[in-house]
């Protein structure tokens, strides 16, 4: 089966195994004659970069490279690839990789023609409105993995240097014009990577599927999205070359992506301080705190995820539901515990604090309070 498409929703979507040629096209379409190609140290030797840069090259749009983007990336990185940007009288930026390289590469093209410091523009109430929006430039996303989804997303995580807290720095035209979702770039991820993204993929659509606020269209999102997880995770964890189960698995991403605008919850709350102050793996972090919140969330979702189970043919209702994830998890390899990401529970009341603070925690379905985050970190620990 061979899969192919374009979509607009909810920006222009290129999908389809081998669409990294289309790149040029993309570029020229915005109007971009001097892209900056922004990726992670990670990517920026291995073949699949060689590839998109060659593209560029081929339509002589060059491709100069800022690749100083690593995982949790701070406000001196996003200094730097600014730096960059503009010494090199950039009109356009090209996001390659995986949720950190998307993130601050769109926060680049964003501050890329803003006066105000970059926390000027948090997503708190309106701040958004402070930014001049013919400052930001253009921005094409090529997502390597298939999990965060920030290729379809209007914001970007940055973590401050000072405080070590993760903010949202958002704005609706940070969302990437073109994205292109080819495949064939996934193909070379490790399994345990595989898994990570894959998960935070389908923890993104169970949060905002089981988020109390109203937004029908979401909702629907969601249940799709995660049904696309459950039938093809293993599958491209199992099979890093299984195309069709890649293809579906970066649908299932930018779905996640599109759902959360609904809202995320207390799987988020707990895994971004974690991050911050550990640098654990995203994925992974959430992959590991999800059983502990599906039970704590219980009183106040269990009769939308009965209806989940039912949609995902999954019997037993709630309970069948929880003994699913927890075999799923365990089929993906996902450790019991936060202690084999490095992770003690020396900080804990730290922990606890910048959890209930952060954005994340407002789309609890619970409401959550420093006392119930340290127990759960507790657990979970």
């Amino acid at each position: 089966m061979s899969i192919s498409a374009n979509w607009s929703y909810p920006t222009t979507i290129r999908l389809g195994a081998g669409r990294i040629q289309e790149l040029a096209d993309a570029c020229t379409e915005l109007g971009m004659k001097r892209p900056l190609f922004v990726t992670d140290a990670g990517l920026a030797s291995l073949p699949i970069t060689q590839t998109a840069r060659d593209v560029l090259e081929k339509a002589g749009l060059g491709s100069p490279m800022f690749s100083e983007v690593h995982p949790n990336p701070d406000d001196h990185s996003l200094e730097a690839g600014l730096k960059v940007y503009k010494d090199g009288n950039h009109d356009g930026v090209v996001a390659f990789g995986g949720g950190s390289a998307l993130d601050l590469a769109k926060i680049i093209a964003f501050m890329s023609g803003q006066s105000r410091p970059v926390w000027d523009y948090e997503d708190v109430a309106d701040w958004w409105t402070r930014a001049d929006p013919d400052g930001i430039a253009p921005i094409i996303a090529v997502p390597t993995t298939a999990g965060t989804g920030s290729e379809v997303g209007r914001a970007g995580i940055l973590t401050n240097s000072e405080s070590h807290v993760k903010k949202i720095i958002f704005h609706p035209k940070m969302l990437p014009a073109i994205v292109i979702c080819d495949p064939e770039l996934t193909v070379g991820m490790p399994p345990v990577i595989t898994a990570g993204t894959g998960l935070d993929a389908f923890i993104h659509s169970f949060e905002a599927f089981c988020s109390p606020f109203y937004h029908p269209m979401s909702q629907g999102i969601a249940l799709e999205g995660m049904r696309l997880v459950k039938d093809n995770l293993l599958k491209a964890y199992k099979d890093g070359s299984d195309i069709e189960a890649r293809t579906h698995m970066m649908s299932a991403a930018a779905m996640g992506a599109t759902a959360f605008q609904k809202g995320l919850g207390c799987v988020h709350a707990l895994a971004h301080p974690l991050g911050a102050v550990y640098n654990t793996p995203h994925g992974m972090t959430n992959a590991i705190a999800l059983p502990a919140v599906v039970k704590f969330n219980r009183p106040a979702i269990e009769e939308r995820v009965v209806l989940l189970a039912a949609y995902l043919g999954i019997e037993g209702g709630f309970d069948g539901f929880y003994d699913w994830l927890v075999a799923f998890s365990k089929e993906l390899n996902v450790p019991e515990k936060m202690s084999a990401l490095g992770v003690d529970d020396k900080q804990i009341d730290l922990l606890a604090e910048m959890a209930v603070n952060d954005p994340s925690a407002g789309g609890n379905p619970i409401p959550l309070t420093v006392e119930i985050t340290k127990k759960l970190y507790l657990e979970i620990i």
